[in-house]
């Protein structure tokens, strides 16, 4: 099974400040803030909806196809994806910006001032999926994750006019999104992602209830957090899956990411949506316990043992068999 995962391309860059920012304010000088933090520490973190994702499923042994847009500085991010299973081949390659770029810095009480440099990431809707398709020899699904608006909805209308499978996952951008926008990214797609945060706030801005959701699309899966994920079809009773015990709690950014990469790969292999979910709900684990959205390492051993654990040997001897040594 051919997965492309379109989505966003960036680096984080991560700044502590030991002090407080609201001791550095004047109150009566908001209106002509001039400041300049000295930093303890730097660090830069590959990032991104769409290399998060692919990242994961590299690590699961599947090779997905990566498509958005990076700047000529992505060649060494490139080689790190490669390395780890990832086909950048379609990653499309601007001549004039940047890759997208988050800078934030965050000081003793967790507060945070950031940018967000959209950069490059703007021609993602740019890229064509046929020419990708092409490339591969086909393409039996498209994630759409979280990108340049424009591009989300490009690439699903090409989806659905060219009868590809697509999978709706705008996660952070459906904030920005109107009602029109997100029935277009939704009608029709094989799944549906979003936690229950997003859950409600698309029905609410599209005017549809739960149930003709589940009209528009093939599988609507939700994820709860702590408490796993649930899976509905329509006429069909919910799947729900809880997580894996945690062996620590370091840093929940790009989660929701890997949980996509695992369930993903699920369906790459084959296997049910129940032992997908649990697939994706233990990946999920694995970076919640490690900090940065693409430093953990899947050995497959302990994946397995882990998975044994909180699903069965069952489910275990399902999965094992299609992890790489």
């Amino acid at each position: 099974m051919r997965i492309a995962v379109t989505g966003s391309i960036a680096t984080d860059h991560l700044m502590t400040f030991p002090g407080r920012f609201a001791d550095q304010f004047v109150a009566d000088q908001l209106h002509t803030v001039s400041l300049s933090f000295l930093v303890d520490a730097l660090e830069v973190r590959r990032g991104g909806v769409g290399a998060n994702i692919c990242f994961g499923m590299g690590q699961l042994g599947v090779r997905p196809v990566l498509v958005g847009a990076a700047g000529n500085d992505f060649g060494e991010y490139r080689a790190w994806l490669e390395r780890h299973g990832v086909d950048t081949a379609s990653v499309r390659i601007s001549e004039v910006l940047h890759t997208a770029r988050f800078i934030c810095t965050t000081d003793a009480d967790h507060n945070q001032i950031g940018s967000f440099y959209t950069g490059a990431m703007s021609e993602a809707r740019l890229i064509e999926l046929q020419h990708v398709a092409d490339r591969v020899g086909g393409l039996d699904l498209v994630s759409i994750g979280a990108d340049d608006p424009e591009a989300m909805i490009r690439h699903t209308e090409e989806c659905r006019a060219r009868g590809i499978p697509f999978a709706a996952d705008f996660s952070q951008q459906i904030a920005r999104m109107n009602g029109d926008d997100i029935r277009t990214l939704v009608d029709g797609a094989a799944y549906l992602f979003n936690n229950e945060y997003e859950k409600g706030l698309i029905e609410s801005k599209t005017g549809w209830s739960a149930d003709e959701i589940l009209e528009r699309v093939g599988t609507r899966v939700t994820t709860l957090g702590a408490r796993g994920v649930r899976v509905d079809r329509e006429g069909e009773p919910p799947i729900e899956v809880g997580c894996p015990e945690e062996e620590a709690k370091a840093d929940p950014t790009g989660v929701g990411d890997a949980f996509r990469a695992g369930f993903l790969s699920g369906l790459a292999w084959g296997v049910g949506l129940e032992r997908a979910a649990q697939v994706g709900c233990m990946l999920a684990t694995l970076v919640i316990e490690t900090v940065g959205t693409q430093e953990y390492e899947l050995r497959r051993a302990h994946f397995v043992e882990r998975f044994t654990k909180a699903y069965g040997d069952d489910a275990a001897s399902e999965v094992r068999a299609h992890l790489r040594d």
